[in-house]
């Protein structure tokens, strides 16, 4: 076995599944929390600290048997922007995209203003993205701006 055959198995093949990679290390856990991992009876892997030429160190998640939603992606989008969804069929990777962070996130993230009507009435949030390369997000409601770093998921 080559050394290169033993660095590919340090991660076992998926079948069937998602993979979601190039995760920054310091959203991976919030990335799980929007999963829900810890309620899955699928098979999943999660990495974390793995090294990456373009990042330094990413966040890796493996999951067998799934198909994610477009909201969900959507929330990883949020903390994890750079991220990529690997498709998996027959241990083939038969699609591969970065995740696309919507225009308008309607009912993702909460505004971190108390004294907005989002947060006092029974609605539901609504946010612009104002600036996609810094993450900052404008409240539809009372127009405060939310970086990335600040976000709270609903």
């Amino acid at each position: 076995m080559t050394i290169e055959t033993k660095k590919e198995l340090a991660v076992a093949a998926l079948q069937n599944g998602i993979v979601i990679d190039h995760i920054p290390c310091n959203s991976l856990f919030k990335v799980v929390n929007i999963l829900g991992i810890q309620n899955m009876e699928n098979g999943v892997f999660i990495g974390n600290n793995l090294s990456s030429r373009s990042m330094g160190r990413k966040g890796l998640i493996k999951i067998a048997d799934i198909n994610l939603p477009k909201e969900t992606l959507n929330r990883i989008a949020v903390v994890a922007p750079n991220a990529v969804i690997n498709i998996i069929k027959d241990y083939a990777v038969v699609d591969k995209h970065k995740v696309e962070l919507p225009e308008d996130l309607v009912d993702i993230i909460k505004c971190n203003n108390p004294k907005c009507i989002s947060n006092n009435e029974p609605m539901a949030t609504h946010f612009h993205v104002i600036d996609e390369e810094a993450n900052h997000f404008k409240c539809r409601y009372c127009e405060r701006i939310v970086a990335r770093e600040e976000v709270v998921l609903k």
